[in-house]
């Protein structure tokens, strides 16, 4: 059996109908679908995504990438995607296990290496030939799920062995130049982590860009080069995007909602709403309760 069926049998073990299960394992998330879904706006948070089964497409702006077994997904840091599984079946279906990067054991594994880390142009999000090392550590993480007595133990050793797999990998220059402090990449996480932990709140510029250590402009221009958005953008994406999670798991109208993610006025809501998922509250929440295959996000 190659490590892609093993990793598939395991998976699909775990999550057996279409939907997210989050697991044991602080930092693993397992997926499947049973057929195509829609394209579905989410943030995505850094890490990685290793498909067993099946095939994905995700766009950030008018960047889009297609991943599938032979390819893993690596995001280096929060971003804002659009994405919907392009193959998926009953018999085949789309089966993928994202792995959250742990920014501390990153930091922690860069540090023993105690050598100058370089300025890198390498994307935030982007997808490499699918590594076997990396495969197999991801089955004995997933495995673990089957033995939660050792998950306290070896869990650790095997994030922290996957962690070392991608520094050591075509992406390792980006991912180290994120860890540090000063580097452009690292103070728009930073501003990232800012507007996602009040983003319901009036958003000011000033106070985003001193958190991040730039000034406005320069907060403007890397955060734009970086996601592709504006820091007001990407706000936007967030309060709308928790708003649909409300008004779907949560049964909030759309008025209660739209103010509930700092939105005053309910027309504004509304046009915001429909230019980012296509229609209007009332409509997309009737196509997304027709619909049971389109909440995979990753």
């Amino acid at each position: 059996m190659s490590k892609h069926s093993e990793l598939a049998a395991h998976i699909a073990r775990h999550v057996g109908r279409t939907g997210m299960v989050d697991t044991a394992i602080p930092q693993l998330s397992l997926f499947r679908a049973d057929e195509p879904t829609q394209p579905l706006p989410a943030v995505y948070e850094a890490s990685l995504c290793l498909i067993a089964q099946g095939s994905k497409r995700v766009s950030l702006s008018d960047q889009s990438l297609t991943y599938d077994a032979q390819h893993y997904l690596l995001v280096s840091l929060d971003l804002p995607l659009i994405g919907h599984v392009t193959q998926a079946s009953p018999d085949a279906p789309y089966l993928c296990a994202k792995i959250d990067i742990n920014q501390s054991v990153l930091a922690d594994l860069i540090m023993e290496e105690g050598e100058r880390v370089p300025k890198a142009d390498l994307p935030a999000l982007a997808v490499y030939r699918s590594d076997d090392d990396l495969v197999d550590a991801a089955c004995r993480l997933v495995r673990l799920l089957d033995r939660p007595q050792e998950i306290p133990a070896l869990s650790p050793l095997i994030e922290r062995e996957i962690l070392y797999r991608l520094l050591t990998g075509p992406h390792g220059p980006t991912l180290r130049y994120m860890a540090v402090a000063d580097s452009h990449l690292n103070q728009v996480s930073r501003a990232i982590s800012t507007i996602r932990s009040a983003f319901d709140q009036r958003l000011r510029i000033e106070e985003i860009a001193a958190a991040a250590g730039m000034s406005a402009s320069s907060l403007h221009e890397h955060f734009k080069a970086v996601t592709r958005m504006t820091p007001l953008e990407y706000q936007k994406q967030l309060r709308l995007q928790e708003a649909r999670r409300l008004m779907l798991s949560e049964g909030v109208n759309a008025g209660s909602a739209g103010f509930a993610v700092g939105y005053e006025s309910p027309s504004q809501f509304s046009r915001e709403y429909s230019r980012l998922f296509g229609a209007p509250p009332r409509q997309d929440l009737m196509r997304l309760q027709n619909s049971g295959n389109i909440l995979t996000p990753v």
